[in-house]
């Protein structure tokens, strides 16, 4: 799957394309039954199927600290999108400019101009151009100016709720990961490459893997956890996800860490990019009193990993 960041790429297809747009984040089961229509109605037609998304996310443009939290990152919704066949993510940097442009310039120039869109797969609610008039209707008036065809993609729901992104963020945020897989049709996982850290796991006898998150997470605590990328089978493990509220902050680290202690590997990992599953909650993110209280309780938190992996693989 190509990666593309511009509307003025030269390696945008030049014969046209089938398209849906929108921030994809989660890639969940709603999501993937747009991907799944768009690589058929793009088979039909001999096109690629493009997906249009943005990062930042606009609400991280628009509200700042207050925006939505991320369940997926950039690279995470990449490789779901190559997972579902998409052809080519065209990345386009939510700025100033994009936000500036109206509706119908939106259709035009990004659109008709610059993709040559011939077909397009969209949600009813989805919004676009300054102060987002731009919407399904208006996409389906200027079908015919420009050439494309517009389809309105089905809603997906579960327990006569509509599948979303949002939905996912209550469920992860709350802990409760088994009902958040049930919309993701997947275990939730987040992708990164192993950092250096501070090396105090290591010192207390839990060496951990760290990852940069260098968005809020969708979700914070400490869970029990299964790695892939380092051997051949995933590992278990266990992963505190969160501020380290017991340590004191180091401005070379991000404000928040993904710490994963594996219990069976002792190789080397710095520049490694690996996946951690997340199976089950232990707890939430707690501040120590001292290092002693600290280290007894992450005994503890081994132990019931340990306890919560080997009862979901019986």
């Amino acid at each position: 799957m190509q990666l593309l960041r511009s509307i003025h790429s030269p390696a945008l297809p030049r014969a046209g394309c089938a398209l849906t747009i929108g921030n994809f984040d989660a890639i969940h089961l709603g999501h993937r039954e747009i991907l799944k229509t768009l690589g058929q109605r793009a088979a039909q037609r001999n096109l690629p199927a493009v997906v249009m998304t943005f990062d930042p996310h606009p609400q991280e443009y628009f509200r700042g600290a207050d925006a939505v939290v991320r369940v997926t990152t950039a690279s995470m919704r990449f490789f779901a999108l190559q997972e579902c066949g998409v052809d080519m993510m065209l990345s386009l940097r939510f700025n100033d400019e994009l936000a500036r442009t109206d509706a119908a310039q939106f259709i035009r120039v990004y659109l008709a101009e610059r993709l040559r869109m011939k077909y397009l797969l969209i949600g009813d609610d989805f919004r676009f151009g300054a102060k987002r008039v731009g919407d399904l209707n208006m996409l389906s008036r200027h079908a015919a100016q420009y050439g494309y065809q517009v389809e309105r993609a089905d809603t997906l729901k579960r327990h006569d709720r509509r599948v979303s992104s949002t939905w996912v963020r209550e469920l992860l945020g709350g802990g409760r990961l088994h009902q958040a897989e049930q919309l993701l049709g997947r275990k939730y996982t987040y992708v990164g490459r192993v950092m250096h850290g501070q090396r105090r796991g290591r010192e207390w006898g839990f060496p951990t893997l760290n990852i940069a998150v260098r968005h809020r997470p969708a979700l914070s605590g400490v869970f029990a956890v299964r790695v892939r990328g380092l051997e051949r089978d995933a590992m278990p493990g266990v992963a505190s996800l969160g501020t380290r509220p017991t340590l004191k902050s180091v401005a070379s680290q991000p404000k928040n860490l993904l710490e994963v202690h594996l219990f069976d590997y002792h190789g080397e990992a710095y520049g490694r990019r690996v996946c951690v599953e997340f199976r089950q909650k232990i707890r939430d993110e707690e501040k120590f009193d001292d290092y002693a209280t600290l280290t007894k309780r992450m005994a503890q938190d081994v132990q019931i990993a340990k306890q919560m992996l080997r009862a979901s693989a019986a």
